[in-house]
């Protein structure tokens, strides 16, 4: 399945509790996404809070989106991607 990045701008920074409200909350993004076949497998986020860079397997980009309309999550830029690892080349 192929990888994205995909880039999310939040302008007064997201946050997301570290309680229970907030495992629900991720939990439920994660349930809402297996509806397009799209598995959320890690997020960065900016010191600020303003900007995250989550990496997604999915088939589409336009799955992406769909699942981020039902999240109600903002979308940048999806960029697909592959693994580079720099112990390869050793």
């Amino acid at each position: 399945m192929p990888r994205y990045v995909v880039q999310r701008s939040f302008s007064e920074g997201l946050e997301i509790p570290l309680n229970e409200a907030g495992a629900e909350a991720c939990e439920a993004v994660i349930e809402r996404n297996t509806a397009q076949g799209v598995t959320w497998v890690q997020s960065y986020v900016s010191e600020d809070k303003r900007t995250t860079f989550c990496i997604y397997d999915a088939p589409t980009p336009e799955a992406i989106r769909a699942t981020a309309a039902r999240n109600a999550l903002p979308v940048d830029r999806i960029t697909q991607v592959r693994v580079l690892d720099p112990y390869f080349y050793r």
